[in-house]
């Protein structure tokens, strides 16, 4: 067996191990699913930090603590998270500021400030609006699947069209192996997971709802793997971690979903009016 196909085979046995266990996570809800997107958040945002950084400093600790609370927020008062997370974001930055004042260096303090703080909100405010969806009263965990089928179906989609037909290259300066083909494919994905979604498990998503959310995702979910594609290629990184097996870090396999979790949200709470 080859090195490519042992590494293939490595993502699937990972793919079926985990992904039981998250869904099971996601089902129960309350702590359970904050727990595992606190987990998620804190991965994301030290995985972020060591790519940019390459160690982790005590502000970068803190900044992971910061988001591993964040997705509990909601557990609190669902309808104040928001103004609680833009708290706590402005008390981390004044934070990371004050950090790099007196622990240096200074010529590189602005730079590392920033850094701390674009990578806690990267991270963290995406899985706390799923674990936001994840509390509404009615369809909670619908909306969850809706935000994790726009983006595995059309990441899925994307890479069968892309090998099988894929001629055109979308940003060969950022990800080299995407297509159009692929995106196209990977959009229909998102539009056809959602109808099945629909069909078999979820009537409360209405025609609209898989059409507009559909093509939504289809368009965000690949901007946020070309950004983090474009993050890696900056700084000479092939992966985001190592913590899944085959798969490389979280961020690798989560960085669409941290585009279209707020998608839902926002479309959850300003079209279909279902959030406080």
């Amino acid at each position: 067996m080859n090195d490519k196909n042992k590494n293939l085979v490595i993502r699937i046995v990972t793919a079926l191990t985990l992904l039981p266990l998250v869904l099971v996570l996601l089902f129960l809800g309350g702590v359970w699913s904050a727990g595992l997107l606190g987990l998620a958040a804190a991965a994301c945002v030290g995985e972020y930090y060591l790519i940019v950084q390459k160690r982790l400093n005590g502000a970068a600790w803190v900044g992971m603590a910061f988001a591993a609370v964040l997705p509990f927020l909601p557990l609190r008062d669902a309808a104040r998270t928001g103004e609680t997370a833009f708290w706590l974001t402005i008390v981390f930055a004044f934070f990371a500021w004050i950090f790099h004042l007196f622990k240096g260096p200074l010529a590189e303090a602005p730079t590392r400030t920033a850094h701390l703080v674009n990578g806690f909100l990267y991270g963290a405010v995406g899985l706390t609006a799923l674990s936001a969806l994840r509390l509404l009263p009615d369809h909670g965990l619908a909306w969850v699947i809706c935000a994790l089928t726009i983006t595995w179906a059309n990441d899925t989609a994307a890479y069968f069209f892309g090998r099988f037909m894929g001629r055109h290259k979308l940003y060969p300066e950022v990800s080299p192996n995407k297509t159009w083909e692929g995106f196209f494919g990977g959009m229909l994905g998102s539009v056809g997971g959602m109808f099945i979604a629909r069909g078999f498990f979820f009537p409360v998503f209405t025609v609209w709802d898989c059409i507009i959310l559909g093509i939504a995702g289809g368009l965000l979910g690949p901007v946020g793997d070309l950004c983090e594609s474009m993050l890696k290629r900056a700084y000479g990184v092939k992966d985001s971690g190592f913590l899944i097996p085959g798969h490389g870090g979280v961020l690798d396999r989560i960085d669409a979903l941290l585009f279209n979790a707020p998608l839902v949200f926002v479309y959850v709470q300003f079209v279909r009016g279902l959030l406080p």
